[in-house]
């Protein structure tokens, strides 16, 4: 099954829909961990969410949404590529329970100084073009009322965001005002759309994101609506770890400070951030790191007769 973000339009073009409903790049980020289910809940809004924003993005590089937190949880990472390619990473302190009822502002902002941080990093930068970082404070009960507070902050378009995720599914309803022709706000009549986009959203039950697929979604909120349909967007796990990647990265600690790991462990094991894949080392695998930068023996002349 191939997981997909669908964008729709009203039909006065005032107000954009989109939903995304990820299951086999969801179950990709969780195979080498084993996240608490409120850690997997936060985790999953966030990833779709990344997803819906990403997907409004008109430029080639990645987004970035990271909260920063004072709680169990210390940190919780998504980016998406303008690719809708995904990874995602979460940071546990240590000796801290994440209780199942866990909350967002229980888990990451216990002393009020979680941040909410949007960074949108092009690939190709124009000379004097910085990355762009916003930083707000944690405000919200869940994700989706953070995003929205971040959003509102940074004066961009009215948005709203309703996050839903398991074990197995994470999904998202984005619903987005647009500016008129030339930037300027739409007329009355054409702004009630964005009130009756809203209102309807609203009916959404709690899990009905994971239980139904977009198209179902979509016609049960918006069957009596004309909505632009385009085509959808496939949305996939991406972690560019490899072998060679982590074998580099031991490589530049030197020889002498992995033979002092591997005297006390028998072997060197490196796990990536992101995805949490495995990579092991032994002591054959670690001399063989560093063999051709070895010079070779000089060898006798040959003997003249």
């Amino acid at each position: 099954m191939t997981d997909q973000l669908k964008k729709y339009l009203f039909e006065d073009r005032s107000v954009r829909i989109q939903a995304v409903r990820l299951h086999d790049t969801w179950l990709q980020a969780q195979e080498h961990h084993h996240y608490p289910p409120a850690v997997q809940r936060l985790l999953g809004e966030l990833m779709a969410a990344a997803a819906l924003l990403a997907a409004n993005i008109k430029f080639e590089g990645s987004l970035v949404l990271q909260i920063q937190g004072s709680g169990p949880i210390a940190l919780l990472v998504v980016e998406c590529q303008s690719d809708l390619s995904l990874r995602a990473t979460v940071k546990i302190r240590d000796g801290h329970d994440v209780p199942e009822d866990g909350t967002m502002q229980s888990l990451l902002n216990t002393n009020d100084e979680g941040r909410f941080i949007v960074v949108l990093d092009p690939r190709r930068k124009v000379p004097g073009q910085q990355t762009y970082q916003g930083i707000v404070p944690l405000e919200g009960d869940t994700v989706a009322e953070a995003l929205q507070h971040y959003m509102k902050a940074s004066e961009q378009l009215d948005t709203r965001l309703w996050l839903q995720a398991d074990g197995q599914y994470a999904a998202g309803l984005l619903v987005q005002s647009l500016p008129g022709e030339g930037g300027k706000p739409h007329e009355s009549d054409t702004s009630d759309s964005l009130a009756r986009a809203i209102v309807l959203a609203e009916t959404l039950e709690p899990g009905e994101l994971l239980a139904a697929d977009i198209d179902t979604v979509i016609h049960r909120l918006y069957w009596e609506e004309t909505l632009i349909a385009f085509d959808p967007s496939t949305v996939r796990w991406h972690c560019p770890c490899t072998r060679e990647r982590v074998a580099n990265m031991l490589r530049s600690l030197g020889e002498t400070e992995l033979n002092d790991i591997l005297a006390e462990r028998g072997e060197v094991e490196v796990t990536c951030d992101f995805c949490g894949k495995p990579y092991t080392f032994d002591a054959v695998d670690c001399s063989g790191l560093f063999a051709a930068a070895k010079p070779m023996p000089e060898q006798d002349p040959p003997t003249v007769h």
